[in-house]
């Protein structure tokens, strides 16, 4: 089983419209999927057509009440599950504070989850709180959407600096898998700019004792599409809303290179860098 983090701290870059199309196109392709969905803010919850109303079991009591996640995922369509969020969640950062290994909460619980699902996707919420620890504890794996621009870029730096904390202190088998470029313009300069800066950079930490030394820029671009836009509105995946659109050709060639992957074994010892400046 694939255990994926969907991470930026950045709001807005595509994190929850790739978390929810990916795992829509994986499912499609035969792949048993789970989303977990970690933002208080609920939007994969809403993308998937369930209301975050508060009243059914959600992240909330799998975190703060040790609930099974067999009692809160919910079957979407075929193949695909998902484990909501609602504004409950945000209280889940003061709730677990004083929690004596509050970090790992998740990953024991997955481990009752190891035979069940073939992938797990788990869109994090844009910050860097327990909540994200918890994610980036108990994944293998993160996929870090990313917009072509220079601030985005330079933001990528503390993502990369906290994954390897984490790796060093929590989980020294997470790695950085990859970063997926979101609302991508290929006829801009300023995107192929950036595009080369992080070639640049990812090239140089190759070997490296890193938790990205083997990361690299998915060949998919997600195009900027307004039906993307649209679907969560209707409560549906892209697949769902528009099979036809840009959008959806752009996830299932995601997903094809996504199952094409050899997972990465990372060594267990890692070391802090930064990004060196754009």
């Amino acid at each position: 089983m694939r255990r994926i983090a969907i991470l930026n701290q950045k709001g807005g870059v595509g994190k929850t419209t790739t978390a929810v199309n990916l795992a829509a196109a994986l499912a499609r392709s035969g792949q048993r999927v789970l989303v977990l969905d970690l933002d208080p803010q609920a939007h994969a919850t809403t993308h998937l057509g369930i209301a975050p109303d508060g009243k059914a079991l959600s992240m909330y009591d799998v975190l703060i009440d040790n609930r099974p996640l067999a009692e809160v995922r919910r079957l979407i369509g075929g193949n695909l599950w998902l484990a909501g969020s609602d504004i409950n969640l945000a209280a889940a950062e003061v709730e677990l504070a004083g929690v004596v290994g509050r970090e790992v909460i998740l990953r024991d619980l997955l481990q009752a989850e190891e035979d069940n699902f073939d992938y797990i996707l788990m869109d994090c919420a844009p910050s860097l709180g327990v909540l994200t620890l918890n994610a980036l504890a108990a994944a293998t794996e993160v996929f870090i959407p990313l917009q072509p621009h220079f601030l985005a870029l330079h933001g990528l730096g503390k993502l990369f600096e906290t994954a390897a904390l984490v790796a060093k202190r929590i989980n020294p088998y997470l790695h950085v898998t990859g970063i997926i470029l979101c609302l991508y313009e290929a006829n801009t300069k300023l995107a192929q700019e950036v595009l080369e800066n992080l070639q640049t950079f990812l090239d140089k930490s190759l070997g490296q004792s890193v938790p990205w030394n083997k990361a690299r820029v998915f060949q998919t671009r997600i195009r900027r599409n307004i039906k993307l836009a649209e679907a969560p509105s209707f409560g549906q995946s892209i697949f769902q809303y528009a099979p036809r659109c840009p959008g959806a050709e752009d996830y299932e060639a995601l997903a094809k290179e996504v199952l094409a992957q050899t997972p990465i074994v990372l060594s267990a010892r890692v070391e802090v860098s930064t990004m060196a400046k754009a």
